[in-house]
């Protein structure tokens, strides 16, 4: 057993689930924290040796940050704190300077991990550097309707700088708008919210145009473990998560991704979302996320285990550098979402059901299943069967 603990910030989603397998299949001790028992299913697993019920971080954001430190003042060893969601990856960038007094955090400045999600930001940084990010326009800008008519052209889109509020607030990733009247609309109805927005040219293709650079970045800045994956399936269609990935190697951005991550100082594990325009063949950068991406059980099957890669990393025993070039036929699976996906791309005739039934039968890596570590599937099927009902009642 490892001398270091690891601190897993939420467990009611696969991804904190995947990420406690992880570790706990390298015999890595592993504490949770969430803010209630009921929806946590990942704290049944088998592998979890603490769960713990804080503060609520969005009504106690100090509170939850007090707690986690008193807690990581008890250890022995310094923990290592891996935040599994967005909204964790907020407040521990939010406290960086405060949590790093206790827990095994990578080196980087408070508040960096910010500028990154914030779209302004990292577009500007991308644009510095010579890197195709979409065609961007501030709303507040003189003569903004003309400039969107001629440089972004309609349909285009309403997008959020900070994802995870507009998420929160709106229940989608963006407004998509047809003219000058929804586009006034789309504006005035964020910022109503208190939310800042910004004006971008649609990438043009489907869903099956985009891919994702996920790589690790060691203490010295450099990528030590990569590798490409294929967006096959979203939910919500066109702007949603993946629920069916496959993993391939895809040339265009493997070795441009490593030179993003390691030329803006990046030190940890990153995703890096790109889109093929159909129109120019061109890849255009649209985001980079900091925390654990949904199809890190996919990561692990293939031979990434990157939470464990973050945890070794940080006590001072990296792993041997692996980057995976070769591509290899296994698809991450999230059967509940991908339901919802197919039956929205069969909706709108982007799928036909001869294209849904072809892409099925392949090795997978589900999101939730495992032979292994039961509790937490039948505690995943509870919660899901009190929202299927829910949805019948609507």
């Amino acid at each position: 057993m490892k001398k270091h603990r690891a601190v897993v910030l939420g467990s009611n989603y696969y991804i904190g689930l995947s990420t406690i397998r992880c570790l706990g299949k390298m015999e890595v001790p592993v504490t949770v924290v969430d803010y209630e028992k009921k929806a946590a299913y990942g704290s049944y697993s088998k592998y979890v040796e603490e769960s713990l019920i804080g503060p609520y971080y969005k009504e106690d954001p100090v509170g939850f940050v007090d707690f986690l430190m008193e807690y990581g003042r008890k250890q022995e060893y310094p923990p290592v704190l891996i935040p599994t969601a967005d909204p964790y990856v907020e407040i521990v960038d939010r406290h960086w300077d405060r949590l790093q007094e206790v827990f095994l955090l990578p080196d980087l400045p408070q508040g960096y991990l910010s500028d990154i999600v914030n779209k302004q930001r990292l577009y500007a940084m991308m644009k510095k550097r010579g890197i195709l990010v979409p065609e961007t326009i501030e709303p507040h800008v003189d003569n903004l309707k003309q400039r969107v008519k001629e440089e972004l052209g309609y349909p285009c889109v309403v997008k959020p700088v900070d994802s995870h509020s507009f998420v929160k607030t709106f229940r989608k990733k963006l407004f998509k708008v047809y003219t000058e009247l929804e586009l006034d609309q789309s504006i005035k109805q964020a910022e109503d919210a208190g939310l800042n927005v910004v004006v971008q040219r649609i990438i043009e293709g489907p869903d099956t145009n985009k891919y994702t650079f996920d790589a690790y970045v060691n203490s010295e800045g450099k990528v030590t473990h990569c590798t490409t994956f294929h967006l096959l399936r979203l939910y919500p269609n066109d702007y949603g998560a993946s629920v069916y990935t496959e993993h391939r190697y895809v040339p265009e951005i493997f070795d441009e991704g490593k030179k993003i991550l390691e030329s803006i100082g990046f030190r940890g594990f990153a995703e890096l979302e790109f889109k093929k325009d159909s129109q120019n063949g061109k890849f255009y950068l649209m985001e980079i996320n900091v925390r654990i991406v949904n199809f890190n059980v996919l990561l692990e099957k293939i031979g990434l285990n990157i939470p464990y890669i973050i945890y070794s990393d940080l006590t001072g025993n990296p792993l041997a550098p692996k980057e995976i070039r070769e591509t290899q036929n296994r698809v991450f699976w999230y059967l509940y979402e991908d339901l919802w996906a197919i039956r929205g791309y069969l909706k709108t005739k982007d799928r036909t059901v001869g294209e849904i039934l072809k892409s099925l039968g392949r090795p997978k890596a589900p999101s939730v299943f495992d032979w292994s570590d039961l509790k937490p599937v039948f505690a995943y099927q509870r919660m899901l069967a009190g929202k299927v009902i829910n949805k019948i009642r609507r």
